[in-house]
């Protein structure tokens, strides 16, 4: 799966719904001090593209700081005002169940005082890959990365960066015409990374003429990072 070890799958994918288990280490583990805290994703405040269930199974349970924003404000640039409002800090005690919701709760995970496990019930549908998930950076309220890039998105860019005719012209007709803003952006960064840094500033001067919020505000800070390194 695209989750890290310390997640294990408990049913199989395929369906509406599937079943995992969290392991979460404390601080004073080796596990812990091997790895890091960003392997389990901790201190990483993000949303998610789906709805889940979790409960708290085993062990005192990890806290969490929880906020909420509006997903339909937000173009999804990096660097964006989140508008988010912080909620609480809680903990996942055994016996708790909470439910996230898909674009609205935000949180940032942090180490139990000894390791625990969390049972989750999660939704999968076809469109939340249509969906994004977002990295916050909640000391200055702003969106610091996309952390949802698709499948369809790795293979275009891999296409483009093969040099055929064909997928360039793809990625052509994409970024014109494509109905997910993502994918239009895709698009053009496939493009981009095949040009010099002058065609790539003419790329990006006529994206940021586009009226796309997302890929004006995109190609504005593209813009700016090539003229600092200019």
């Amino acid at each position: 799966t695209a989750y890290g070890p310390h997640v294990i799958m408990l049913s199989p994918l395929g369906g509406d719904f599937f079943l995992r288990a969290n392991i979460w280490p404390s601080r004073d583990e080796h596990l812990f001090r091997a790895s890091g805290g960003s392997a389990f994703v901790y201190e990483l405040p993000h949303d998610h593209n789906f709805h889940f269930l979790t409960y708290g199974y085993f062990g005192p349970g990890y806290v969490s700081d929880y906020w909420e924003y509006d997903y339909e404000a937000v173009a999804g640039a990096v660097g964006e005002t989140a508008g988010l409002r912080f909620v609480e800090r809680g903990q996942l005690t055994p016996g708790k169940l909470m439910h996230y919701r898909a674009q609205l709760d935000v949180h940032s995970q942090l180490p139990p005082e000894r390791m625990s496990v969390s049972l989750n019930v999660m939704h999968s549908g076809g469109a939340q890959g249509w969906t994004d998930q977002y990295r916050f950076d909640t000391q200055n309220d702003r969106i610091s990365a996309v952390l949802s890039a698709g499948a369809s998105e790795v293979f275009l860019r891999i296409a483009v960066g093969l040099g055929g005719e064909e997928a360039r012209d793809l990625a052509e007709r994409f970024a014109r015409t494509h109905p997910s803003d993502r994918m239009r952006l895709t698009a053009l960064e496939a493009q981009a990374g095949i040009l010099d840094d002058q065609e790539r500033d003419a790329l990006w001067a006529r994206a940021e003429a586009s009226g796309n919020r997302l890929i004006a505000a995109e190609a504005k800070r593209q813009r700016a990072e090539l003229a600092a390194v200019a």
